[in-house]
């Protein structure tokens, strides 16, 4: 077992909501996302916000802390250039240059286990709210 499974941990619940939120966004017809932190105090990875799923990354944008990290677990339904419906599941790593190195270890320390956990396709890096425009451009070009 890897030293961040042990440091850093999911509830039963958590799981269970990662896994049904993977497999019912896969069928979305509009984009959705969810944010998770980590509890400075237990290490437990958790949802931000109880139960709120978002529907537009201007929604993400607002809710986004200005000083702390968030993963971001974004389902993007958009068509391909060859016609073809995709809807990615990715990660998306929000680091903003004004947090503390603490919350950046912390998150940084954890990132593989909740990418590993949520099953995502890919992982994107930003590094403040105003990112998530590039989102859909950076999506299509898979």
């Amino acid at each position: 077992m890897s030293s961040e499974a042990r440091l850093y941990t999911f509830s039963q619940e958590t799981k269970d909501h990662l896994r049904k939120f993977r497999l019912t966004t896969s069928r979305a017809t509009g984009p959705q996302a969810v944010i998770y932190m980590i509890d400075k105090k237990t290490h437990e990875i958790k949802q931000d916000d109880d139960k709120v799923v978002y529907k537009s990354l201007d929604e993400i944008a607002e809710d986004l802390p200005d000083n702390s990290p968030r993963y971001i677990l974004l389902s993007y339904p958009l068509t391909l250039p060859s016609g073809r419906l995709s809807v990615p599941y990715v990660l998306l790593y929000y680091l903003p240059s004004t947090c503390n190195a603490e919350s950046r270890m912390m998150y940084a320390g954890a990132k593989e286990l909740i990418r590993n956990t949520s099953e995502v396709g890919k992982v994107i890096d930003i590094e403040s709210a105003d990112d998530l425009e590039e989102i859909p451009k950076r999506l299509a070009v898979e």
